[in-house]
């Protein structure tokens, strides 16, 4: 996790925090915040522990295991990059899944981004097999 990047779900602007909520949070409040703004601040934080923890840690228990250890901190909104491998029939089955009304919409778009990729293929290799799975 070099890189400090995360997702915030763009329809929680607007939704306020209300006072009953504010006064349980320990980290300073403007007298107007919404949801958005609350899960910024609080991913925010939990980076800079993440960062501080690994440099601590690092000398004591060694780089591997403070990194594990300092993943605690990161939140569940952290974006990740991978690289992954899969055949046709489990790329339809992701799809199918992740595309899918009632899935998460920020997952939701990335499913609808990667049939987008895979369509635009110089050449569409894959034109018919996207025509039979419906893509």
């Amino acid at each position: 996790m070099k890189e400090d990047k995360f997702y915030l779900p763009e329809d929680w602007w607007e939704i306020r925090v209300t006072p009953d909520v504010k006064d349980d949070l320990e980290y300073p409040q403007e007298e107007y915040m919404d949801w958005f703004h609350a899960l910024e601040l609080y991913t925010e934080l939990g980076n800079k522990l993440y960062h501080k923890a690994l440099a601590q840690l690092t000398p004591i228990l060694g780089r591997k295991r403070a990194k594990e250890s300092a993943r605690f901190f990161k939140t569940m909104n952290s974006q990740l990059t991978l690289s992954v491998m899969m055949n046709m029939s489990c790329f339809q089955n992701f799809v199918t899944l992740r595309a899918d009304d009632a899935a998460q919409k920020e997952i939701h778009e990335i499913a609808d981004m990667m049939v987008e990729a895979v369509k635009n293929i110089e050449g569409n290799p894959f034109k018919h097999t996207l025509r039979a799975f419906g893509l």
